[in-house]
């Protein structure tokens, strides 16, 4: 069985209902999910490094602020220095999601910058996988699937609400069907692995 870790930062509760919705679908998938909060800059990053280390693919996750991922995920992602050196993530798979209150909000940047970090460790991306719907925009209701038409990673739209009611249901499908991807996509990674060492040892 493959493990996915979920790393993630959120502010007010709605990136979180995202990082669950992801590992329900790594379980989905038959897969184990480890999902890692991230709670504020000061706390220690050494277990949750040790953690995502040990997976056979992470999933960031943070919400957009001022256009790019928050504050405390940065400084996260500062403190896996320490992996990047080792190349402890070099060829692990990776994907990201963000949310934040505007349809748009610069939500891709936030996802570039998830990329560039799995880039930085030598990781493999995952994008979203899912189609934009193929109606006007003025269709796009709750329930619709990618709704504001990413590709790179899941960009959720939650309101200044609850969580409980926000993000709605389509965002948090499309969560789901995120984790579900990178899940049997991490299967397939590892048996290749698995096959090319033993027939490197034959």
């Amino acid at each position: 069985m493959t493990t996915v870790a979920i790393a993630y930062h959120s502010g007010y509760g709605h990136t979180e209902v995202l990082a669950q919705k992801v590992a329900e679908g790594v379980r989905d998938a038959g897969q184990t999910a480890v999902l890692l909060k991230i709670d504020n800059a000061a706390q220690d990053f050494a277990p949750l490094i040790e953690e995502a280390t040990k997976a056979d693919a992470i999933i960031f996750g943070a919400p957009t602020y001022m256009g790019d991922v928050s504050g405390v995920f940065k400084v996260f992602a500062d403190a896996t220095a320490g992996a990047w050196f080792t190349g402890a993530w070099k060829d692990k798979l990776a994907a990201g999601f963000t949310n934040s209150h505007s349809f748009a909000g610069d939500k891709l940047h936030a996802l570039n910058s998830l990329a560039i970090l799995a880039a930085q460790h030598g990781m493999n991306w995952v994008s979203l996988g899912v189609s934009a719907p193929a109606v006007t925009a003025a269709e796009r209701g709750p329930d619709s699937l990618n709704r504001v038409g990413a590709f790179l990673g899941l960009a959720a739209q939650s309101d200044n609400a609850s969580p409980e009611i926000t993000p709605p249901a389509g965002d948090r499908e499309t969560a789901r069907l995120l984790g579900e991807r990178v899940a049997k996509a991490a299967v397939r990674w590892t048996a290749g692995a698995e096959a090319a060492d033993l027939a490197k040892a034959a």
